[in-house]
């Protein structure tokens, strides 16, 4: 059987060409759609394209139509309906159905704590200068940050990125360029980090505070993270000060370890849209794999500590997870899901997740040293992990709306004053 192709495009040369676009504006209420399509439905018009949006309960409705020898009724029509409706109508002739849309589709996520107008403004400005056109803007979120997405055409998403990262240090917010169209729709594996990413807590530290070396590790920790150390050194030497612990203070551990606000969140939105998620860290297994038992995570990949008669050893067993495992595991994990590395997203903050970001086909920098700020494609400075769902293009109403629907209990947090 062969499969039967798609009508090629009209191509609305002569009379056929001939179009009417009826536009209304004014209060949005139940009923004006349905209004307007009954008073144009009389004389036989075909529509070609209906467009509608509602911002702060203010309505523009557009109707492209064919209306054949109908020209004046329908003007009459529409301004009959319009009238009883109390809207303001706009009507255009002209020739042909709406121009083909513009290659080189991508979308913009900008954020801010607060969004000031003189970034939006720069943000706009850059993306003109670049050639590109903005094709739609609707808000993703009021809180805990205000994002804004830009549906724009006729851009190159790597040079336009570089453009906007300028920008984003300049005006103190975070942006995000992705290409658009299919590109931003369909399933995905998220990849994060799990020490200061998924929970707020370095868990080698946790566990030196038990023995009296807390201050020591976390000085080692942060010159690792920064990218001044190697990082196995670093960490076989960091293990090292945990021997003679038993056994039971990773049970401490484990209590003590608190989420980053937002964390539950993001993870339970992206399982309900049908994403993979996968936890890859530095830190240890015993301390993972629990945290990805309580969140329903599918893949998870740490060192292991080795445990002999119920104490720590000081040392790790097997390969260590350091900067290239990380970005080996996003790389096995995307296989074993048959997802392209152009299907996957990657979460991190030290510099020992920077490979793992560069392989992912968004690489997000989360509250990042300065290292991996620079070099990552994106960056979010706001303490909510939540907040990389807007970089994906799900709105905070989609979100909370889910909560919803299942019971889950929805807790907005206070609008933020004060930028990052």
């Amino acid at each position: 059987m062969t499969e039967a192709s798609a009508p090629s495009q009209p191509t609305d040369d002569g009379a056929d060409g001939h179009t009417l676009s009826i536009t209304v504006t004014g209060d949005d209420r139940p009923g004006v759609t349905g209004t307007l399509l009954s008073a144009v439905s009389g004389v036989g018009a075909e529509v070609l394209d209906i467009q509608q949006v509602v911002v702060h309960g203010h309505l523009t409705l557009t109707l492209l139509l064919r209306p054949g020898s109908h020209v004046e009724q329908l003007r009459d029509s529409a301004a009959v309906a319009a009238h009883r409706l109390g809207l303001v109508l706009t009507v255009t002739e002209g020739s042909g159905d709406n121009a083909r849309p513009r290659q080189g589709r991508a979308a913009v996520v900008v954020l801010g704590a607060p969004l000031r107008a003189s970034a939006v403004s720069r943000v706009t400005t850059r993306i003109a200068e670049h050639g590109a056109n903005i094709d739609r803007i609707r808000r993703l979120s009021r809180y805990p940050v205000t994002t804004v997405e830009f549906d724009i055409s006729g851009a190159d998403v790597p040079s336009l990125r570089t453009e906007l990262a300028l920008v984003a240090t300049t005006e103190g917010i975070d942006i995000a360029v992705a290409p658009g169209g299919l590109a931003r729709r369909g399933r995905r594996l998220v990849v994060l980090d799990v020490d200061s990413t998924l929970i707020q807590q370095e868990v080698i530290e946790l566990l030196a505070a038990h023995c009296g070396r807390e201050a020591e590790v976390a000085e080692v920790t942060a010159r690792a993270m920064a990218g001044e150390l190697d990082f196995e050194e670093s960490l076989r030497a960091r293990v090292a000060t945990l021997a003679g612990l038993p056994a039971s203070v990773l049970d401490e551990v484990r209590d003590a370890v608190e989420l980053t606000p937002g964390a539950r969140t993001l993870v339970r939105t992206l399982k309900r849209l049908g994403f993979t998620v996968g936890l890859v860290s530095g830190g240890f297994i015993e301390i993972v794999g629990a945290l990805a038992d309580d969140l329903g995570i599918d893949h998870a990949r740490a060192n292991r500590l080795e445990i002999e008669d119920g104490h720590l050893t000081g040392r790790v067993v097997g390969e260590v997870v350091d900067r290239a495992g990380k970005a080996r595991a996003l790389r096995e994990f995307a296989e074993q899901e048959g997802l392209p590395l152009s299907r996957t997203v990657a979460i991190g903050d030290g510099a020992n997740d920077l490979d793992m970001l560069d392989a992912a086909g968004l690489g997000v920098a989360f509250n990042a040293k300065p290292i991996v700020q620079e070099q990552a494609q994106t960056s979010v400075n706001v303490p909510y992990l939540d907040s990389v769902l807007y970089l994906l293009g799900i709105s905070r109403e989609e979100i909370e709306e889910a909560d919803l629907d299942d019971g889950t209990p929805t807790h907005a947090p206070p609008v933020p004053h004060a930028s990052h």
